[in-house]
């Protein structure tokens, strides 16, 4: 009895030390590290501000009665070809009040490729209108995908949804 018991807990506290980032590959590395790089974005032809809703939680009978949700921030490459440059992943909450920036430097996007942020069921800093505002940059427009999935289980009930980023601000800068 008392062997099955700490080897529940042995197991309990061994999972819940692995980094359940989604950026993180096998071997416990952060792939984000190898996509950063030194470059101004704002030589690039292309550039764009990309507004995403995330929801951390949305109303359930009434407006003062919620269910949590986990959301994730998926960026994906729509390109064949061309590399995509994320400058900027900043996360803000109802108020329009930046929470954090995901990233300190350009992102380096290749073809076909894509990342994910998550924002933990738990944590409610957002609201229930929290957004993501992701600036990006390419030689073309490379349409890559902005998406955010929400997604919450309460017993046998579960709930999903997605919310796809609009452009907030396109332009082409002459040369």
């Amino acid at each position: 009895m008392k062997f099955g018991f700490f080897f529940t807990l042995l197991c309990i506290v061994g999972v819940s030390c692995i980094d359940s980032s989604p950026n993180v590959n096998n071997e416990g590395e952060n792939i984000i590290e190898s996509m950063l790089v030194n470059i101004d974005i704002s030589t690039m032809e292309y550039q764009d501000t990309v507004y995403i809703p995330v929801y951390s939680d949305i109303y359930s009978v009434h407006k003062q009665k919620s269910t949590l949700l986990t959301a994730t921030l998926s960026i994906r490459s729509t390109s064949l070809t061309d590399t995509t440059y994320i400058n900027t992943i900043d996360y803000y909450d109802t108020h329009g009040d930046k929470i954090r920036s995901y990233i300190d430097q350009p992102l380096m996007l290749l073809p076909m490729a894509s990342v994910d942020y998550v924002i933990e069921r738990d944590d409610v800093s957002g609201g229930i209108g929290a957004n993501f505002l992701v600036t990006w940059g390419a030689d073309k427009n490379t349409q890559p995908l902005f998406q955010a999935v929400m997604i919450s289980t309460t017993g046998q009930h579960g709930l999903s949804f997605v919310t796809n980023g609009i452009s907030t601000k396109t332009q082409n800068i002459e040369k």
